[in-house]
């Protein structure tokens, strides 16, 4: 396993986030957390990735106990992740925007220097893989959502996580841009990264998945292959409806 949380549980209020979600996700696959709105996938994330602070339980990352760790401490651990509203600075280029996810010396400390000049291209590397190099001198601002959301991926992936968690990846994107983001999640993958994605996408979660944890109600009440959730009668009651 290389992400795992024991008993993990967040309250906001009299209102439950997480409700002891013991969880397991597995190492160089692309694992998939999904549920109905509301059902703490968010909150999740946000635990693990030091946005909040849970109330109790833990959280065990390659066997590194990172409960209530910052965010930047829990990021140099190996872990990089997206949000469901793109986290881009407006008025920076793509370039910079990129560039950001290094440490400070190497946006404006080191630009003059060789480091600095290694880093603008392997920053316009990502931009290239990710379809969006043209847009290296426009203003984030100006991207399209799609484009904003490949944006914050291409920076996410210039920290070279080892592990990377998506918030709805596939949110506000349009057919042509989803599919590059699919199919270069495949490639990442098999390069060696883990991926952890909450998405709401059933075509896109069942296409690129190799394990699914099911979520209702701040717990998880599945897990399996996608050939094993799509027939699971509490995944069809909780999720779908049926």
């Amino acid at each position: 396993m290389t992400l795992e949380t024991t008993g993990l549980s967040k309250a906001f209020g009299g209102v439950t986030a997480l409700d002891g979600a013991s969880v397991s996700f597995h190492q160089g696959e692309v694992n998939a957390l999904i549920g109905p709105n509301g059902s703490g996938k968010t909150t999740y994330f946000n635990c693990v990735t030091g946005m909040i602070k849970p109330d109790g339980g833990t959280v065990s990352y390659q066997g590194r106990d990172l409960t209530g760790k910052a965010p930047h401490r829990i990021a140099r651990a190996g872990i990089g992740r997206t949000f469901q509203l793109c986290r881009t600075f407006p008025r920076m280029t793509a370039l910079e925007n990129v560039l950001s996810a290094v440490p400070p010396t190497g946006l404006i400390g080191g630009l003059r220097s060789a480091r600095g000049r290694a880093e603008i291209e392997r920053a316009m590397g990502w931009l290239t893989r990710l379809g969006i190099e043209h847009l290296a001198g426009s203003e984030a601002r100006d991207l399209s959502w799609g484009q904003q959301k490949l944006l914050e991926l291409a920076g996410v992936l210039m920290a070279e996580p080892e592990t990377v968690l998506l918030d709805e990846p596939a949110g506000g994107v349009n057919p042509a841009l989803l599919d590059r983001i699919g199919v270069l999640i495949r490639e990442l993958n098999a390069e060696g990264r883990t991926f952890v994605i909450v998405e709401h996408n059933m075509d896109l979660v069942m296409s690129i998945s190799d394990h699914i944890v099911v979520f209702d109600r701040g717990r998880p009440i599945a897990e399996g292959p996608p050939s094993q959730i799509r027939t699971d009668e509490r995944v069809l009651g909780a999720y779908l409806g049926v």
